[in-house]
């Protein structure tokens, strides 16, 4: 069984940072990809970033050059760094996990950033 335990949300002003991190157990060896997924009260869940197991990522437009995705694959951890954090960006963060077409979902952390 593959469990991912996210860590991290907290509530911050405007222009704070925070740094989250997921962490995946069980039987998950070398992902292929990790990411995170946000969704905010009332509104769909969506993309924020993705890293693949050869350190490329991609980022959500609204985030990039703020946001950094890192991940550990030997760990099978990622890190979420965020910089400038606006209200908009506030929401429950969702880490993902990918394995040969399968994804794995965390519980998620809260992030609230207030103005």
């Amino acid at each position: 069984q593959v469990q991912l335990v996210e860590s991290g949300g907290d509530s911050v002003q405007d222009g704070g940072s925070l740094r989250l991190s997921c962490t995946a157990t069980g039987n998950i060896l070398n992902v292929d990809s990790m990411g995170w997924h946000r969704q905010a009260s009332g509104r769909e869940r969506e993309w924020v970033a993705s890293v693949s197991h050869d350190g490329s990522t991609n980022y959500r437009g609204s985030v990039r050059g703020r946001f950094a995705i890192s991940m550990d694959n030997i760990k099978r951890t990622a890190f979420l760094e965020m910089n400038g954090l606006k209200p908009g960006d506030s929401g429950v963060y969702y880490c993902v996990a990918c394995k040969q077409g399968r994804a794995y979902w965390g519980q998620g952390t809260q992030v609230t950033v207030s103005s």
